[in-house]
């Protein structure tokens, strides 16, 4: 099993994404955060379909330090529910994945 972890989120905006990433890469929960968007995404939410401008988060980390990076955007996101979907990762250029791993 890979040690690292990819963390998918979004933001409802680009200076909140950009806050999250700082603070994720300054305590070493994340080696890195790649902000995208704006990207429009459709979700149902309390029954209703919704629509929104979001800015997508996508979080490098290792599965030792997962579970602290999710606690920690839960608490510097705005949403009420952010998404956070973990993804391991399974191959790739062993000098970047061991950065990753170096860096958290």
């Amino acid at each position: 099993m890979s040690n690292e972890k990819l963390i998918i989120s979004t933001a409802g905006s680009r200076d909140e994404a950009s806050r999250i990433a700082k603070v994720l890469v300054e305590e070493s929960l994340a080696a890195c955060v790649n902000l995208a968007g704006p990207i429009d995404s459709v979700y149902r939410w309390r029954g209703k379909i919704e629509n929104a401008q979001e800015f997508l988060m996508l979080i490098k980390t290792t599965s030792a330090t997962s579970a602290k990076t999710i606690a920690r955007l839960r608490e510097l996101h705005s949403y009420q529910l952010p998404e956070a979907i973990e993804i391991d990762v399974e191959g790739g250029s062993s000098e970047y994945l061991r950065w990753i791993r170096e860096s958290v």
